[in-house]
């Protein structure tokens, strides 16, 4: 029988990975963020919205339909990058 509590990681493994963890997640959480809130993010996410509405159109949707779809598309987009946006990581108030 394989004994449980020799599987478990020492409480000093724990610290060093969560100390690597809370060092790191701050420059990737930038980088995501960075990724959302350029100049050249704006400019993708506007030919993105462009080329989704261009496709629906294409494909035979009506008007009406794909400005509603369209959207609805620039909304998915925005609550993601809104949501990012409003994570704190790295930073301690007080």
């Amino acid at each position: 029988m394989s004994d449980k509590k020799s599987d478990m990681p020492k409480p000093e493994e724990i610290s060093g990975l969560l100390a690597a963890v809370s060092k790191e997640l701050p420059g990737l959480v930038k980088g995501i963020l960075d990724s959302f809130f350029s100049p050249q993010a704006a400019e993708d996410m506007g030919k993105s919205v462009a080329t989704f509405y261009k496709t629906l159109k294409d494909g035979g949707i009506p008007e009406d339909q794909a400005l509603i779809m369209t959207k609805d598309y620039l909304g998915t987009l925005t609550r993601w990058s809104e949501s990012l946006k409003g994570m704190k990581f790295g930073t301690q108030e007080g």
